[in-house]
């Protein structure tokens, strides 16, 4: 797991201090301060452990079923008459998206560290889903934090978090949504330290979060390298995959950073538009801050409170991003664009009829901005989508909006 770099790669972070150049680092509490260092220590020595990598490899190929297959989306590329489309289908892996890649790495540590209750936050609660499938497989107790309004917008996945054993928590406080339910995963950690292990579920908070995930995330680009090659002979052209947090983004990302020839580019929940300030694009209409942990671009108001974010997406309904790709937005190296709830629903729609594939609203996002790219790029080109959930969660929200035209 250990990752080479060059000198002046655009990989070698996070530093000593946890930071991608401004952003990231640790912001918490002094009762927090042991947990995450503790955390850190035990993470440095997993990964220096092949034992460690060894069951990490087993339990995804064996359990979570790696590696995704890349598909080459031919009707979709006949669709849009421009670039040839590759799907990264990570909707396939065991519990249904990206996240059970991060989760398992995680639940492996908490092992190796001897806690047994594990608790988690989610918002479109394929997280949540994930961190109860794992903490069932190896018998651990399990509570998932879920804002009141996600509870109720993802019915399906809270049924599926309860069927396997966990907890779910509804939270009742603020915007009843995804940052709410961090907060309150937060608090039940710093008052049950001795047997708990929080398992964040994208790339922010305090480090070593951000890196953690983003490493348990990079099988995703390692494996795109090796099935391009093998299906292309070559590299890829662009890569485009949604943003809340942005951990399956950075999982595709993070591999391909120091190819200069491969265009990046991330999508944000533009909600109802930017200028409605309906949404969630924090990149494109927020500002550098401090929230949960670690110094990032947030959405906040003029006296620098932090503001609800509007999403269709539950799984982007977050009002920060996290920090390496604040850092990779200043330096230039990812273009960051936004697509809207109506952009995202018309791509959710059309993949469905096309490829017979349906996609999460979260992963709709990144079909947008394929829609207004792919057409202007030469057949030539290469292009790679993540798609990092399926739509089953989505299904009733989808229907209800379709039906309400």
């Amino acid at each position: 797991m250990t990752v080479q770099t060059k000198p002046n790669s655009f990989r070698s972070g996070p530093d000593e201090r946890g930071r991608f150049g401004l952003f990231g680092g640790r912001f918490v509490a002094e009762t927090l301060m042991p947990l995450v260092l503790d955390l850190e220590r035990a993470y440095e020595e997993a990964k220096r452990d092949p034992a460690f990598a060894a069951e990490l490899e087993n339990f995804s190929r064996h359990y979570v079923g790696r590696p995704s297959p890349l598909y080459f989306a031919e009707r979709l590329t006949a669709h849009f008459g421009g670039a040839k489309i590759y799907l990264k289908r990570e909707e396939l892996n065991h519990t249904g998206s990206h996240k059970v890649n991060n989760v398992l790495g995680q639940i492996l540590l908490a092992r190796r560290m001897g806690k047994n209750r594990i608790i988690a936050e989610t918002g479109a609660g394929q997280h949540g889903v994930a961190t109860a499938t794992l903490c069932a497989r190896f018998g651990l107790k399990c509570i998932v934090y879920m804002g009141a309004v996600d509870v109720e917008r993802q019915e399906p996945n809270v049924i599926r978090m309860r069927m396997l054993g966990a907890e779910v928590v509804p939270v009742h406080s603020g915007s009843k949504t995804l940052k709410d339910a961090l907060n309150e995963a937060l608090r039940d950690w710093v008052t049950n330290v001795a047997d708990t292990f929080y398992c964040i579920g994208t790339v922010a908070g305090p480090h070593p979060y951000p890196m953690m995930v983003r490493d348990f995330q990079c099988v995703i680009g390692r494996e795109v390298r090796e099935q391009l090659q093998e299906a292309e002979g070559r590299l890829p052209d662009s890569l485009i995959a949604c943003i809340g947090g942005g951990s399956n983004a950075m999982g595709l990302f993070h591999p391909f950073l120091d190819d200069p020839d491969v265009a990046i580019y991330g999508v944000e929940a533009a909600g109802h538009g930017i200028a409605s300030g309906l949404h969630a694009a924090s990149l494109t209409g927020g500002r550098p801050g401090v929230l949960h942990g670690n110094r990032t671009y947030l959405l906040m108001d003029g006296d620098g409170q932090i503001t609800e974010a509007h999403s269709i997406s539950a799984g982007l309904d977050y009002p920060g991003i996290g920090p390496e790709h604040s850092w990779l937005h200043e330096v230039g190296r990812v273009t960051y664009l936004s697509a809207t709830d109506a952009e995202a629903l018309e791509s959710f729609q059309l993949l469905s009829r096309l490829e017979g594939i349906i996609p999460a609203l979260e992963a709709a996002h990144a079909l947008a901005r394929v829609a207004e790219l792919a057409p202007k790029l030469p057949k030539e080109h290469l292009m790679v989508v993540s798609l990092s959930g399926r739509g089953d969660k989505d299904v009733p929200q989808v229907a209800e909006m379709l039906a309400a035209r």
